[in-house]
C-alpha cells in the first residue's frame, strides 16, 4: 500500500494542474496514468486565453512554448455561407502532446509522484481512499477524478451516464497544409456532426470533429465518411483535398456523453471533463479543464491547511463553485448543440448572425469566462 495525500486519477489538463498547484502548496501529491505521458490525445487543442494568468502562476508560460496567438473566429453552414469575428479575448492553439508534456514536466520539477497503471476501483472508508490498480494499491485523504470523458470506473462508482448508450464519436488528425491562417480558429458544419480547425505549435493543422453515430454508421471508415459527408461543406472539402494527414491514421472515440454528470462521486471531486463535457462547438473544454482544477485545488488546500474546514464543507463548497463556474456555460452549449444539428436552425442562425457581429460575440462570451489568476 503507497500512501499520499492526495491521488489524483487521470494525467490529462486537469490533473495535471492540480497535481501543480497542490504540489506548489506543499502537498504530497501522486498522479496515477493509465499510459505514459506524453500522447496524443482527441481535442481540438484551442485554449482560451482566459486560463493564461493562473498557468504563468503555476510556471507554464504558453506564449513562451510556441503556442500560437489565435484572434479570429469563423463558423460556416452546412452549404459554406460562413460568418467571421474576432475573438474578445483570443486563445492558443497548441497540441494535447505538447501541452500535457509541458505540465507533466513542471510537476516532476516539483516533485509529484507518476504511477502509470489502470485503476479499476475506488473505495472511500473510514475517511479515507483507497484506490486499486491491476498491480497495486494506493491510499489517500483526498481523491480527484480526473480521467477524462469516460472510464471502466464510471460503471464501477455506478454513475448515471454510464449506463445509457452515447450517440456521439470524435476524429482527431494533424495536417499539412500550406495557406491556413495562423491567427484563426473555424468551426465548420456538415451533416450530424462539425468540426473546427486550428493550428497547434508545430505548425500542423489540427481537425477535430463530432458526428453523431446515425450519420457515420452508414460508412465503413473515417475516410468514406470525410469524402462522403464532411466534405459536403465546401470549405471542409477544399482542405481535405489539399491539406496532407501527419498521422498514419485518425485517432477517434466513441460513446462520448454530453449528459449532466455529478462532480462529487462517493467523496472524490470531479475535474475537467469527469465532471462535465462542454460541446466541442464552444471551443472551451481545454480552459475549463484547467479552470476545474484551480477550484478543486484551492478547497483542498484549505482542507489541509484548516482543521476546521471539513470534507463535508469542501465537497458542498466544490459543488457551488464549480456550478458557478460552468453551470450556464453548459446549459448554452447544450442549447447551441441542438441548434447546429438542425440543418435549417444552422442555416438560418448564422446567417442571421453574419448580419449582426455583436450577437455572435455575445454567443462566444456566454461560452468563455473571464481571466483567472
Amino acid at each position: 500500500m503507497k500512501e499520499h495525500s492526495i491521488v489524483i486519477i487521470g494525467g490529462g489538463l486537469a490533473g495535471l494542474t492540480a497535481a501543480i498547484h497542490l504540489s506548489l502548496e506543499g502537498l504530497d501529491v501522486a498522479v496515477i496514468e493509465m499510459k505514459p505521458l506524453p500522447h496524443h490525445k482527441v481535442c481540438g487543442e484551442y485554449v482560451s486565453k482566459e486560463i493564461q494568468p493562473y498557468l504563468k502562476r503555476l510556471g507554464i508560460d504558453l506564449k513562451f512554448e510556441g503556442a500560437v496567438d489565435i484572434s479570429k473566429f469563423q463558423i460556416s453552414t452546412q452549404d459554406g455561407y460562413i460568418v467571421e469575428t474576432d475573438l474578445p479575448l483570443g486563445g492558443f492553439g497548441i497540441s494535447r502532446y505538447a501541452l500535457d508534456h509541458l505540465l507533466y514536466q513542471r510537476a516532476q520539477e516539483l516533485g509529484v509522484q507518476f504511477y502509470f497503471e489502470k485503476v479499476i476501483e475506488t473505495v472511500f472508508k473510514e475517511d479515507l481512499f483507497t484506490i486499486k490498480t491491476k498491480s497495486g494499491c494506493y491510499s489517500s485523504k483526498i481523491a480527484i477524478g480526473a480521467y477524462g470523458k469516460r472510464s471502466v470506473l464510471d460503471k464501477t462508482l455506478d454513475r448515471d451516464f454510464s449506463k445509457r448508450k452515447q450517440s456521439w464519436l470524435a476524429v482527431k488528425a494533424h495536417y499539412s497544409i500550406a495557406d491556413f491562417p495562423k491567427n484563426l480558429v473555424a468551426l465548420h458544419n456538415f451533416k450530424g456532426g462539425y468540426g473546427g480547425l486550428s493550428q497547434t505549435e508545430s505548425g500542423a493543422v489540427n481537425f477535430c470533429y463530432l458526428a453523431h453515430y446515425d450519420s457515420f454508421k452508414k460508412y465503413k471508415d473515417v475516410e468514406s465518411f470525410n469524402t462522403e459527408v464532411v466534405a459536403e461543406n465546401p470549405f471542409l472539402k477544399q482542405f481535405l483535398s489539399s491539406a496532407k494527414p501527419i498521422f498514419d491514421q485518425p485517432m477517434t472515440i466513441a460513446q462520448i456523453a454530453f449528459d449532466k454528470k455529478e462532480n462529487v462521486v462517493d467523496h472524490m471531486l470531479m475535474c475537467g471533463d469527469t465532471a462535465g463535457l462542454i460541446h466541442p462547438l464552444c471551443g472551451n473544454g481545454m480552459a475549463m479543464a484547467i479552470h476545474s482544477a484551480k477550484i478543486a485545488s484551492e478547497f483542498i488546500v484549505r482542507f489541509f491547511k484548516d482543521a476546521d474546514y471539513s470534507r463535508n464543507i469542501l465537497e458542498q463548497d466544490y459543488k457551488g463553485a464549480w456550478a458557478k463556474a460552468f453551470k450556464k456555460r453548459l446549459w448554452f452549449g447544450r442549447k447551441l448543440q441542438g441548434i447546429l444539428m438542425n440543418k435549417t436552425w444552422v442555416s438560418v442562425g448564422i446567417k442571421s448572425v453574419g448580419r449582426s457581429n455583436s450577437i455572435l460575440k455575445f454567443i462566444i462570451s456566454k461560452t468563455h469566462g473571464d481571466l483567472i489568476a
